[in-house]
């Protein structure tokens, strides 16, 4: 039975929450606005599990949300595996109450008669994913906000395949958590073990990203390298598997090396956001360093600056920095005889259309996916007889090999620092070897733009927004016709030069995507892990040779400020 935010109210006052929490409660009733929106709805599973800000309410991340959750997974895993233990890995980053709230979900899993293996300290998302297959469970779980801000934590489910779920397990979770009343959660007395575990998965862990690396034309290791953890997890494994892989010259931001869940030297310790590397590019200049990684406070996403042959420093987007992996991969693999016949690379529907390019140069397919590498890790799954080798997102995210199934920003780290250790010692760097990448798959620059929308007001706009577009798609642009249009919701393509439609062959999701004559794109939808809504803006073109690199962006630059400004973004 669906309540009311009034029952809601009732309910969390009652007898069946603790006396810290019915405060809580009582003291939200004179906060009308707060009060909504920690009620109005219950938090469900979106592109990255469950997110919400911490707090008391049925929308936020609390132990008895995060309570009924974890119930909810261990009525799910003891109703199908008929009486045989199940095993659930936990990990948790560097978040407020991320520790604590992870050992409430190790208690409800062994009340449950499920045997919990806790990670005693912080990890690593990648590592997450990598313990659930190296133990031979059958979930995991990681309490992690991602790059959200401070006040948001989250809830990530994985399936025994080390991938975060996806239907129809999603769907079967969510009803068996649906199914759950709040009275029910077994807090305790445990009735399986809770376990920890730390440095054999972190050695099998660290030993494995080595293994995936391609050989080195070089012995050097003279690559000068700045690091940022922004805060969170990659301390844990970073610097170490540089340090494994011969990588001695790096110098780490002190200021944001030790985990703090405020995250007090960034507005957001997001690696997407140039300002959150700042402090990492100003010591990168200081030192004359040759790149710049840093990441999430979960480690999953990767960002990289770098500097170029005249000495200034350029941060790489997303797609940039999966280009030059992909192509890095590839030529290597090629070059050793080691290219799978049916081998395959993965992105997403958002992300660069150059991948689909790399893919065919090589000979092989591009399997395109809906927006989360949840849906990479799930096509990986369902190609047993096909080879994945790499694959990325234009969100920061990048995987190589199957040993972990979700983006690794520890793998892509050390897998960076190969690349331009070899460049280096041809006398290049990471900006040279884009462009040739350009030139040889075509040269195409892109734009996100992304709004916060919070509280339901702000849902309601977010669902205008993509009503307008899905109703009125914007037939031309800049004198361009519209030529296709995909929208994920209703599963439909159409061509607008034929006015034939067909199916996507994708997933349903709210996602819209138009594409004009003059080869520029742009594709929306609301964010799964955060109120926002998001704008992704792609023109294309040819890199021109005879002209700067500058130059050569200013004309596609003009093209992505024409869509923002056509369309009043």
């Amino acid at each position: 039975m669906t309540m009311t935010i009034d029952q809601k109210l009732e309910y969390w006052t009652s007898a069946t929450f603790d006396e810290t929490t019915r405060q809580e409660v009582r003291s939200l009733r004179k906060e009308e606005t707060a009060l909504r929106d920690a009620f109005y709805r219950d938090l469900s599973f979106g592109t990255g599990g469950m997110r919400g800000k911490m707090g008391v309410g049925t929308n936020r991340i609390n132990k008895y949300t995060l309570g009924r959750a974890t119930q909810g997974l261990a009525n799910y895993l003891n109703a199908t595996h008929y009486g045989t233990q199940s095993k659930v890995v936990i990990a948790f980053d560097s978040r407020h109450n991320s520790q604590e709230l992870a050992q409430i979900v190790a208690d409800v899993l062994a009340a449950n008669t499920i045997e919990a293996f806790l990670f005693s300290d912080l990890r690593t998302t990648p590592e997450l994913s990598f313990a659930v297959r190296y133990l031979k469970a059958q979930a995991g779980i990681v309490l992690t906000a991602s790059h959200n801000p401070p006040e948001y934590n989250g809830y990530k489910v994985y399936g025994p395949d080390g991938g975060q779920i996806v239907p129809p397990l999603d769907a079967a979770l969510q009803e068996a958590i649906g199914q759950v009343a709040y009275e029910e959660i077994q807090f305790d007395p445990p009735k399986a073990p809770i376990r920890h575990i730390d440095i054999e998965v972190d050695r099998a862990y660290w030993e494995t990203v080595l293994d995936l690396m391609p050989p080195l034309n070089t012995k050097k290791r003279d690559l000068k390298i700045v690091f940022t953890s922004l805060h969170g997890t990659a301390i844990t494994a970073i610097p170490k598997v540089l340090q494994l892989a011969g990588f001695n010259r790096l110098s780490i931001v002190k200021e944001q090396m030790h985990p703090d869940g405020d995250f007090p030297t960034v507005k957001s310790p997001n690696p997407e956001e140039p300002e959150a590397l700042s402090m990492a590019m100003t010591l990168a200049k200081k030192e004359s360093a040759d790149i710049v990684i840093g990441t999430d406070p979960d480690c999953d996403r990767l960002g990289v600056g770098v500097r170029d042959s005249d000495g200034y420093y350029h941060l790489l987007d997303g797609n940039q920095l999966m280009i030059l992996l992909t192509d890095y991969i590839l030529t290597t693999l090629q070059a050793n005889n080691q290219l799978p016949t049916q081998g395959f690379v993965a992105t997403t529907i958002v992300s660069t259309p150059i991948m689909a390019a790399i893919a065919s140069h090589f000979g092989l397919t591009c399997v395109t996916t809906l927006t989360g590498f949840k849906w990479i890790a799930d096509a990986i799954e369902k190609k047993p007889e096909n080879t994945f080798i790499c694959g990325g997102e234009e969100s920061y995210g990048f995987l190589v090999g199957t040993s972990v199934r979700d983006k690794d920003a520890v793998s892509a780290a050390l897998l960076t620092a190969y690349l331009a250790q070899e460049l280096k010692t041809k006398g290049k760097n990471l900006i040279d070897q884009l462009l040739e990448c350009y030139t040889r798959y075509g040269f195409s620059l892109d734009r996100l733009l992304s709004y916060t929308k919070e509280g339901p007001s702000g849902q309601e706009e977010i669902n205008n927004c993509m009503m307008q577009f899905r109703t009125n798609p914007p037939k031309t642009f800049s004198g361009s016709p519209l030529i296709r249009s995909t929208d994920y919701l209703s599963g439909i393509v159409t061509d607008w030069t034929t006015k034939q439609e067909h199916p996507t062959g994708l997933q349903k999701a709210d996602v819209l995507i138009f594409e004009w004559a003059n080869g520029c794109r742009m594709a929306l939808r609301p964010s799964g892990t955060e109120p926002k809504i998001k704008f992704y803006l792609n023109a294309r073109g040819t890199y021109t040779l005879d002209q700067s690199w500058e130059e050569n962006k200013t004309t596609l630059t003009s093209q992505l400020d024409a869509l923002e400004a056509a369309f009043g973004l």
